[in-house]
């Protein structure tokens, strides 16, 4: 599971990095906005609002506009109702005031990443370049061509289909297919190739180094 900890208390940051470590999270830091909206995909986004070149109000704005499935927890000093309230409106999922307990900000990252795994809904079908993909008949056609996938094979693809071209992270997959970040990589690049041999197009699904996988749009 990738954060992007958006953090520019250097103290702060040395601590929820090393927290979030022992958790088994990959953690990505931004110490400004802009350093915030140009990071690499993630899952999700600890922000805090205060920053030196921006209002973390407007990067939550963005963050959202750019991605609906991602998720965002403000992590912020500003503790009034009335900024609980925008930052909420504006697209943050959960809120924390500063200072906090990191056992709370652990169990918000847990029940906001359940959340996700079990709300994404899957659309019904899903048209990709000669990609067809049915959620509802869990069926996979490929320029027409019926494709017979396995249930975790079909998952994955699915799991790739709900952001057609953007890169999706392993720990994502693994939670969209397995319902655990449990870092089983070897077992998802063994699926990964074995939909891929299925597919007969190996790069339709596009491996993104140190990132993930992608689904070719075109």
């Amino acid at each position: 599971m990738r954060i992007l900890l958006v953090e520019d208390d250097r103290r702060v940051t040395a601590v929820m990095t090393s927290m979030l470590q022992r958790r088994g999270y990959e953690v990505e830091h931004a110490a400004t906005a802009t350093a915030a909206l140009a990071a690499a995909p993630c899952d999700l986004v600890l922000l805090d609002l205060n920053l030196p070149d921006g209002d973390g109000v407007d990067v939550c704005r963005t963050l959202r506009a750019r991605n609906e499935h991602l998720g965002i927890i403000a992590v912020t000093a500003r503790g009034e109702e009335r900024d609980r309230v925008t930052g909420l409106r504006v697209g943050a999922d959960d809120y924390v005031v500063k200072p906090f307990s990191m056992a709370e900000l652990q169990a918000r990252i847990e029940a906001l990443l359940r959340r996700a795994a079990r709300h994404v809904p899957p659309r019904e079908a899903v048209e990709v370049g000669g990609l067809k993909i049915d959620h509802a008949a869990r069926t996979v056609e490929l320029h027409g061509r019926p494709v017979s996938l396995t249930r975790k094979e079909f998952d994955i693809l699915a799991s790739l289909a709900r952001q057609p071209g953007v890169a999706v992270t392993r720990e994502r997959i693994l939670l969209d297919v397995w319902q655990t970040t449990w870092s089983g990589r070897h077992t998802l690049e063994v699926h990964v190739a074995s939909l891929r041999a299925k597919l007969d197009e190996p790069n339709l699904v596009q491996t993104v180094r140190g990132v993930g996988y992608r689904l070719r749009t075109d």
